[in-house]
């Protein structure tokens, strides 16, 4: 059954709130009941906190404390739950697979990466953890855990007492990035055009024809994660695994989202955008050296 529709941190619904689709799974929630030591029938405790409480939700929670008292506690460890943008519960169509407790921070990231992305994290906006890992239906711990990563990525930032504040960019920072990606990249395209054969090019047709298909359902998160695919196992041919991942790293943070700017590229960019792989690919296949390094310039000055 569909959720009913997204809720504060009060408790009342966020009209206008924006959505977070994790593209996979709704994580669902972790165990809460302690475990009891079987020779004293008392719960075992870590740092004088239950087994069994959630993560994050403070000591007020574990004694069970409620109400104004617990809030207060939030605030006294740094985490902010009042007076920030609703956050709707994500929604999924179809079967929900269950989801291994190993990889709840993982499946948290990506999800996260999918809301930045498709704009659903807005920049300058902050958000905590313990409202995020309500929505998610999980404890504030895996949720800190994969904002924490985004913060080493640029993502985000810390605000203390808070949560985290999505970064806010320009246009220019956009166009910093895309230099820098030229700068690393058309190199070793060009050079890969004159050594590699045209049966390895043709190799990862495949992958073009799949940011193609991305491109056509315009959604920009499913697409943003086929074309760091298509751009990852051309430069995988130069064997450097260096290279792959910082070229990479500076992909992803190219495909996040502008402040003031639109919510998502509408599908004819998306279309445009995965049609120059497929040029890319005829260009290296030819050795034509011009084209494919005016082609890989004008792609990376148009990725947003």
């Amino acid at each position: 059954m569909e959720q009913s529709g997204p809720r504060s941190a009060h408790g009342s619904a966020g009209a206008g709130a924006p959505d977070i689709r994790t593209g996979a799974v709704r994580v669902p929630a972790q165990p809460r009941a302690a475990d009891m030591d079987r020779g004293t029938g008392r719960e075992r405790t870590r740092g004088g906190v239950p087994d069994g409480a959630v993560p994050g939700a403070g000591a007020g929670a574990a004694r069970g404390v409620a109400g104004p008292e617990a809030g207060g506690l939030a605030r006294a460890r740094g985490e902010h739950t009042h007076s920030e943008p609703p956050l709707p519960r994500p929604r999924v169509e179809g079967v929900r697979p269950v989801v291994q407790r190993s990889s709840v921070r993982g499946q948290i990231l990506d999800a996260l990466r999918t809301a930045l992305v498709a704009g659903e994290l807005a920049p300058g906006e902050v958000y905590s953890a313990p409202v995020l890992g309500e929505r998610f239906g999980v404890s504030a711990t895996p949720v800190r855990e994969a904002m924490q990563q985004l913060a080493l990525e640029g993502a985000v930032e810390v605000v203390p007492n808070r949560g985290f504040r999505v970064v806010e960019r320009g246009t220019r920072e956009l166009g910093e990035l895309a230099e820098v990606r030229a700068l690393i990249e058309v190199p070793v395209m060009l050079r890969l055009a004159r050594t590699v054969p045209a049966g390895r090019w043709a190799e990862l047709r495949p992958l073009a024809e799949a940011t193609a298909r991305a491109a056509s359902s315009g959604c920009r998160a499913t697409y943003a994660e086929s074309d760091r695919a298509f751009h990852r196992a051309v430069l995988a041919l130069s064997g450097n695994n260096q290279l792959v991942q910082i070229a990479d790293d500076l992909h992803r943070r190219a495909q996040w989202p502008l402040v003031g700017g639109p919510v998502s590229r509408g599908r004819a960019d998306l279309v445009a955008d995965a049609a120059e792989h497929g040029a890319l690919l005829d260009a290296l296949i030819a050795e034509d050296l011009p084209v494919v390094q005016s082609l890989v310039r004008e792609h990376f000055a148009g990725a947003s």
